[in-house]
């Protein structure tokens, strides 16, 4: 007993950390675009990354050299080599978004940008050619500055149609190519990272949290839109949602610490998820808007449509666990992904101060079945680690291996448990620029890619040993971890 047997091994990236071509066939400025890099004495104590006014006027006319993720990995250009490199190992299927800054540059174009389309086009044959499902990402980080400047972000309900037709271009286009597709990336990170998910400033208080709620009330009734449509146009594709999993546990067992828990738990992961999945608001998350004064419109047409357009799979990326308490005082600190939490004494860390916590894997999975019975897509989980090549040019990466392996046992038992899960999509197979910190030496692949924080290198691709790991996982469907 383990994985079924049409369990889906591959990888995940995304247009605005791995395709470069920024300014190539009409793409247009998007937020990840003027995110600058890191430095790694920043690391430890870096928050995220907000946007303010002034950020964004000195991006758009700021040198390229600042702003890694507008020359990515040059996937843009190298696909056809690199997708040959996943299908090697083994791939069936291969994560990837489509960019709407390329297909729609200005939001509101008469016509879709046919050389995007065309470049889509020969990514996703490329993916078939090789026996590669594609799984599509329809916005994965990367609103357009345009987003801003023409509607003030997603708190406008314009966007809704700006997003349902783009998405229907997509849907229609890639009907009988693309089974699996994602509505939003980590749509829950709209609490974290507002400008790189919700296309919004940097702001304080009631009146912008009423906008940054409405933002994400705007995309809950886009999403569902879209999954009503992909039903309409092919019944047999499958549209999921995908959070950024935030796992906690209780400080203690003091009760405080335990509620001070189940609260976060709620308003970080479950509330969203239970928009997406269960058609409505939870009760917790309704409570939540009274109390602290949270004002924003659903219409009984939008909540129709939530009732209509749930997803077919729960998709969530799964990297660490952190610790909650009711209090912070005298407890450690840590950072995360896209957020922090306090020190679990019982964890390693990884060089960027995120827990690992293999268990909290078969822990996630099991509760998020049993909450909503559909089945899961691990769709992100991977290790960060700053990595040079050794004497013999190689990468020995035995601690990616020992990450991995440890969670794929998890998630291995966490199927023996009984929850159904439709596939597993490690971030990322081939190095490339981190979301949070713009850095490229922060490497996650099994691929190696000569560049560095710069954008120097001869951009050659090496196999780390974990190339071959990978390889042996997947012809054995996980039975030789």
């Amino acid at each position: 007993m383990g994985f079924r047997n049409d369990f889906l091994w591959g990888g995940a990236i995304a247009a605005c950390q791995t395709e470069g071509a920024w300014n190539e066939e009409g793409k247009t400025l998007t937020f990840p675009d003027i995110v600058k890099k890191i430095k790694p004495e920043q690391r430890r104590n870096f928050g995220q990354a907000q946007i303010d006014e002034q950020a964004l006027e000195a991006g758009k006319t700021g040198p390229v050299s600042d702003y890694p993720k507008r020359w990515g990995i040059d996937f843009y250009h190298t696909y056809k080599e690199d997708i040959a490199l996943f299908a090697e190992m083994g791939f069936q299927v291969f994560r990837f978004s489509i960019a709407l800054a390329r297909v729609f540059p200005h939001l509101d174009d008469p016509q879709p940008n046919a050389k995007a389309l065309a470049y889509y086009d020969a990514v996703i044959d490329e993916c078939l050619r090789h026996h590669i499902e594609p799984l599509v990402t329809i916005v994965h980080f990367d609103p357009p500055i345009a987003v801003w400047e023409k509607y003030g972000g997603w708190c406008n309900p314009a966007m809704i149609d700006v997003y349902v037709r783009y998405a229907g271009v997509l849907l229609e286009r890639y009907k009988d190519k693309v089974k699996y597709w994602v509505t939003f990336n980590e749509i829950n990170m709209a609490l974290k990272a507002p400008f790189k998910t919700l296309g919004m400033l940097s702001g304080e208080g009631l009146e912008y949290e009423n906008r940054r709620w409405q933002g994400i009330h705007n995309q809950f009734v886009a999403s569902a839109r879209t999954v009503i449509r992909a039903k309409e146009i092919n019944p047999a594709m499958m549209v999921g949602c995908m959070i950024a999993d935030i796992t906690t546990y209780p400080y203690s067992s003091d009760p405080r610490d335990v509620l001070a828990n189940l609260k976060f738990d709620q308003k970080m992961n479950l509330g969203f998820l239970d928009v997406m999945v269960k058609g409505r608001y939870p009760y917790f998350l309704k409570n939540y808007f009274a109390q602290e004064g949270i004002q924003w419109t659903c219409s009984e047409q939008d909540a129709e449509l939530l009732k209509q357009g749930t997803v077919d799979f729960v998709g969530f990326s799964y990297y660490m666990s952190i610790v909650t308490s009711y209090t912070t005082k005298d407890k450690q600190l840590t950072n995360g992904n896209m957020t922090g939490g306090l020190k679990n004494a019982c964890l390693s860390s990884t060089e960027w101060g995120w827990q690992i916590d293999p268990v909290g894997l078969r822990i996630t999975a099991n509760q998020l079945y049993d909450r909503y019975e559909k089945p899961l897509f691990v769709l992100e989980n991977g290790i960060g680690s700053v990595e040079v090549p050794g004497p013999d040019g190689q990468i020995h990466d035995a601690y990616r291996i020992a990450y991995l392996r440890d969670h794929l046992r998890q998630l291995k038992l966490a199927a023996e448990d009984g929850c159904e899960i439709l596939g597993y999509t490690m971030w990322g197979p081939i190095d490339l620029i981190s979301s949070q910190t713009s850095e490229m030496s922060k490497r996650y692949g099994f691929i190696y890619v000569d560049q560095d924080d710069e954008g120097q290198g001869s951009k050659q691709r090496i196999k780390k040993d974990s190339f071959a790991w990978m390889q042996r996982v997947i012809a054995t469907n996980g039975e030789e971890l």
